[in-house]
């Protein structure tokens, strides 16, 4: 690069202009002095136009400029031609095709027109594809041929189908030849059922299709295998269902064994950092802040269980407790304790939602406080103080109040120490616990390990090895530092548990990387690194010209490159994905959502297609979920039509009383299956064929330890039941579903566990809607029924979506017993039922089931 000094900033914006408008010009007289080759490419386009021979992409331009030598072609594509600047005589001189070559505008109205006619002479194609009629939608899918294609789908609306349909189309034109064209799958069996599918419309075998329709792996072993002449050794975990997940649990056991800065850290994630530590002030409510840190709610309380089986009320308790448990330190949690009186009236929830004062009015010079923590071996007293590093609080007088119980604390002379908010922001909190412990002499021994195993709840152990499996993709294929790690720590709220998870996360990825190569085998993501590694060198020449892209949603970064590589390497390549935003449910295996909402930005110019048509849910569930999941701003919009009309009541929601605090969903599942089976009986008339002999029901939950049936399905007279979890219903379809505990929690829905910040690290740009992941999976639950679903739910602990459909349906949810007994509905907000209640005075009334969140109440009539 030339730099030219002396220029001001509008003689250098001058130059530029003149500069450009001079090449311009240059390059228009080579396009006008090679008439015989500008004439021959305005033929060539003139046989595609003029006949209406096909969809005219920007690629279609390309080469047929391309296909012609000479300098008119290479002025054509160069890309600094600005059909702008051009003069109006030197335009005048030009031909017809010209302006179909440089004006957008021109070839979207020759595109409009030609669809118009294409989709008139393919109706009698369409009408009869795929064993269906392909809707508007489809068809103009199958037709349209821009350079890249993104078809938004929604659930049951025929994406099978399209693809199917399109490589008929473009077949039966004969734009392409069978060996150009390549169909992805995620897994054989859609692979499978594609390649039958295609081959049933070709009228072929399935061994006759010449497509290629496989897998990314299979795509990826295929690339290796011809280039390097054997195919690649995997490691022998990989294709094991579980396998994956055990040698991630192995490396640990090693590293736990072998490295004690990680058998140190290992633990303080499980035991002292469970769960992120987020401020409450990020909720939208006091509410929503419950719900996040609570594990069981009780009366509208929320508490934590924290080791030794005492409930603390936050966070940063549960972590001061666990670690006092772990040092086996003894000590009482609230223990009431005398001193003399103080000006305290404190009875706020601090950040640690801990009521820190109670009051006795026995003597008038005595109260009774209730400090978080006593130390009975040294009569220490340890508050935990909401107080952040600028000395405030979040809660109004709350610091007044501190300090009055500290005045107090130095008047009654007792032993007295403080930790607050701001330590557990800045990771100093438990380095200070322990300092002061240790200056009072109280003794620190860590437990044994065996005592340490059996404390840790293994459903936190579970999810750290699936947050793990997450960030090993992410970390190997966008080959990040630990560096780079720390430095996205930072940004997180809980910055002490991402630095350790950081650091957790790096030694297990280089342990997994040196299994790997220590036994000279690959892993799927290394597979397709390899094999994306190949085509970019061109060491491996990719024969596709047409490349389709089943459930798009669910793409990770390692095989949207593979898909770059082979279209970069044909520059007039086309891809077309399919897929439905709404149910991206696959973060935990390293799909990037961004790529599917981001499509142009990740592959360029584009077209996007919507399938809006649902041949599954009826109307009303159709409507509901869509606006249910379209909550998320940043779902792409659809419109969603069924074929099937509206069915009143069709989503109903039981509630189950808990007995003891706990749900057995079993037996509830088993009387809304044996009810609907009889009344199935009594209308069999209306839906039984020889086709049919028996409906579906689909029994879906959220966590696989929720299984009612215990892996031993009940046989019906009229319906045909099976089991999954929610993820593993993806692509299913039945009559009824019942979904189990769709209900506040944990492991509930939406399961508080899943949407954990630490991916964050890892992730670029995480996505901000609350538990946007798991909406999208109850919206796959939700979209399996065509007939109706039945929502069981802990009467005690309604999920917030059951509140939010009922907010969106109105009167048309309806609340039932599990014997059908219809519950009233409460008339103020329809997402609770009405209850009998009492009074303080112990009057019966009629209330919202919801109550305090709806205070409706009305005479018990």
């Amino acid at each position: 690069m030339d730099r030219l000094s002396g220029l001001s900033g509008d003689a250098a914006a001058k130059l530029a202009v003149d500069l450009k408008r001079f090449i311009n010009d240059h390059l228009c007289e080579l396009i006008v002095s090679d008439g015989d080759r500008l004439r021959e490419i305005d033929g060539r386009l003139h046989a595609i136009v003029g006949a209406k021979a096909q969809y005219l992409a920007h690629a279609d331009l390309s080469r047929a400029i391309a296909s012609v030598p000479g300098r008119a072609a290479a002025a054509l594509s160069h890309p600094m031609l600005d059909p702008e600047l051009t003069a109006s005589t030197l335009k005048a001189a030009l031909p017809v095709s010209f302006d179909l070559l440089t004006d957008p505008g021109i070839r979207d109205r020759y595109n409009r027109e030609f669809l118009r006619s294409e989709l008139a002479a393919f109706r009698a194609f369409f009408d009869d594809l795929d064993g269906r009629s392909l809707s508007d939608q489809q068809r103009e899918a199958c037709i349209r041929l821009e350079d890249n294609n993104l078809l938004v789908a929604s659930a049951g609306s025929g994406k099978s189908a399209t693809m199917v349909g399109k490589v008929a189309y473009v077949l039966e034109k004969k734009l392409y030849r069978p060996e150009e064209i390549l169909v992805l799958a995620f897994n054989k069996s859609a692979a499978d059922e594609l390649k039958v599918r295609i081959a049933k419309q070709m009228n072929v075998d399935e061994d006759a299709v010449g497509c290629r329709v496989t897998t990314f792996h299979a795509l990826g072993r295929g690339i290796i295998q011809e280039v390097e002449g054997r195919p690649p050794q995997l490691a022998n975990w990989v294709e094991h269902p579980a396998g994956e997940a055990k040698a991630i649990e192995e490396i640990i056991q090693d590293l736990a064994k072998a490295d004690s800065e990680f058998q140190r850290l290992w633990i303080e994630l499980l035991i002292l950092h469970p769960k992120a530590d987020i401020p409450r002030e990020v909720f939208d409510s006091d509410t929503e802040y419950e719900r996040y840190v609570s594990e069981r709610r009780s009366k509208g309380r929320a508490s934590i269980r924290a080791l030794g089986d005492i409930y603390v009320k936050s966070l940063q308790e549960q972590s001061i407790a666990n670690w006092l448990w772990l040092n086996s330190v003894e000590f009482e949690y609230e223990k009431q304790v005398a001193v003399d009186d103080v000006d305290d009236d404190c009875d706020e929830d601090d950040e640690d939602g801990a009521e820190d004062v109670g009051a006795d009015d026995e003597a008038d010079a005595v109260r009774h406080v209730h400090p978080d923590f006593y130390y009975p071996a040294t009569k220490t007293v340890h508050e935990h103080f909401a107080i952040n590093a600028d000395g405030t609080s979040p809660f109004a007088n709350y610091v007044m109040h501190a300090e009055s119980k500290r005045r107090g604390y130095r008047e009654a002379e007792m032993d007295f120490f403080e930790t607050t908010s701001a330590q557990a922001t800045d990771g100093t909190l438990l380095t200070v616990l322990k300092s002061e412990l240790e200056r009072r002499e109280i003794p620190l021994v860590q437990r044994s390990p065996d005592e340490i195993q059996k404390a840790i709840n293994p459903r936190v152990v579970k999810h750290y090895h699936q947050l793990i499996g997450t960030c090993i993709k992410h970390i190997r294929s966008s080959q990040l530092t630990l560096d780079m790690l720390f430095e996205r720590a930072k940004a997180l709220h809980d910055k002490e548990r991402a630095r350790i998870f950081a650091r957790v996360i790096w030694l297990i990825t280089e342990a997994y990387s040196k299994k790997l190569a220590d036994a000279g085998r690959i892993d799927f993501d290394s597979m397709i690194g390899d094999a994306t590694r190949l085509v970019e060198t061109r060491r491996y020449v990719s024969p596709y010209s047409l490349i389709l892209v089943d459930e798009f949603q669910d793409i990770s970064e390692p095989r949207a490159n593979l898909i770059k590589a082979l279209r970069q390497q044909n520059p007039f390549a086309k891809v077309f994905a399919v897929g439905d935003d709404w149910q991206s449910i696959y973060r935990f295996a390293g799909s990037d959502i961004s790529i599917f909402t981001r499509f142009k930005e990740n592959f360029g110019t584009s077209w996007q297609g919507r399938l809006e048509q649902t041949y599954r849910c009826n109307q009303l569930i159709a409507d509901v979920a869509a606006k249910f999941v379209q909550r998320n701003p940043a779902q792409l919009k659809k419109s969603v039509r069924s074929t099937r009309p509206a069915i009143s009541k069709s989503i109903r929601v039981v509630p189950v009383k808990p007995v003891r605090g706990k749900v057995d969903y079993g037996p509830a599942c088993r009387q809304v299956l044996e009810r609907l089976d009889g009344f199935l009986g009594g209308i069999a008339g209306h839906w039984r064929t020889d086709a049919k002999p028996k409906l579906k029901a689909l029994v879906l939950w959220r966590y696989n330890y929720l299984d009612p049936f215990e892996g031993r399905i009940p046989k019906f007279d009229h319906l045909e039941v099976e089991a999954f979890s929610f993820h593993r219903a993806k692509g299913l379809e039945a009559d009824y579903t019942i979904l189990i505990d769709v209900s506040e929690g944990d492991y509930g829905v939406p399961s508080r566990i899943e949407d954990d910040e630490l991916l964050h690290l890892v992730i670029p740009e995480p996505e901000t809607f609350p538990y946007a992941e798991e909406r999208r999976l109850f919206y796959v639950a939700l979209t399996r029924a065509s007939r109706g679903v039945f929502l069981l739910t802990n009467a005690d602990q309604q999920s917030r979506y059951i509140d939010e459909l009922a907010d969106i349906a109105g009167k048309e949810i309806r609340f039932e017993g599990v014997d059908g007994q219809a519950l009233p509905a409460c008339p103020k907000c329809w997402a609770g039922y009405l209850v009998e209640r009492r009074s303080k005075k112990r009057a019966s009334f009629m209330g919202c089931s919801r109550y305090p969140e709806c205070r409706h109440t009305a005479a018990i009539v």
